[in-house]
């Protein structure tokens, strides 16, 4: 169930007083899997997948970098469909998820932990996809170090593509404060809660988590950078690609209305 709130925010001066980052180790957890797990079903990740190939225009054999993989949800499902995957994680716990998740008959599937900001590979991939809002988490100047940084992992000709909500049309609905309130369907009175609001000044989205699951209650802040296409359009030529489209959640041409903004570039 999701409401939403058209209260007033205190402004430029109280968003900053907030802590632009997060400890990833606070959000992405076991919490985060019980919750979103019920979403991130084998059926939507197969449509997901064959998205990202086509978007990618991925042959089978190319070598695929997944930033950011999480539990490796994407990057199983490419190894088994015949390519050959790294997934690079800052969470051990998660990587620990993925390489116990991993197919029999996966092509070639490693898992690395690592900082997207500081990769340890030059001209190894065909393609790097960064999904389900994995970019953004640090300040202008470290996000733009992740760009560069997968720019240098490609291959020439390779592509990058990145998954992030809509800014545009985030911001139209936002209104002052977005209230999400998610109840487990299978377990009553376990509860993710979040205050979503907008920071003009910065271009981030700030959010006050409150996890109640089990009789115990958690809070967590955490703020991702996002953007208007035009403006990550200039990031990724200042990082050196070229050849930037923009595009909807199922691959459409990008929107106002589109709920997600997926952008591909070309090494």
């Amino acid at each position: 169930m999701r409401k939403e709130d058209g209260a007033e925010r205190g402004g430029a001066e109280d968003s900053a007083r907030r802590p632009a980052m997060f400890d990833t180790g606070q959000v992405f957890d076991d919490d985060y899997l019980y919750f979103y797990g019920i979403f991130l079903t084998e059926e939507r990740t197969e449509t997901e997948v064959e998205l990202i190939r086509t978007l990618l225009e991925l042959q089978p054999g190319q070598r695929v970098l997944d930033l950011a993989c999480g539990h490796g949800r994407i990057a199983n499902v490419l190894a088994r469909a015949g390519f050959r995957v790294v997934g690079l994680d800052e969470s051990e716990r998660f990587l620990e998820l993925a390489r116990a998740r991993t197919p029999e008959d996966a092509e070639e599937m490693t898992y690395v932990q690592g900082d997207m900001r500081s990769l340890p590979w030059e001209g190894e991939f065909d393609a790097i996809l960064n999904w389900f809002t994995s970019f953004g988490y640090f300040g202008d100047e470290e996000n733009l170090a992740c760009l560069t940084e997968a720019y240098r992992a490609l291959r020439e000709g390779g592509k990058l593509l990145i998954d992030q909500s809509h800014r545009d049309r985030l911001v139209r609905r936002l209104n002052g404060t977005l209230h999400s309130i998610l109840e487990h369907p299978e377990d009553e009175g376990n509860f993710l809660l979040d205050q979503v609001s907008y920071d003009v000044a910065t271009g981030r989205t700030h959010t006050e988590r409150t996890v109640i699951r089990d009789g115990r209650r958690r809070k967590a802040h955490y703020s991702v950078r996002l953007f208007p296409f035009t403006e990550l359009r200039d990031w990724l030529t200042a990082a050196g690609f070229h050849s930037v489209t923009g595009y909807g959640a199922n691959g459409e041409p990008l929107t106002l209305d589109s709920r997600r903004m997926i952008v591909v570039a070309t090494k």
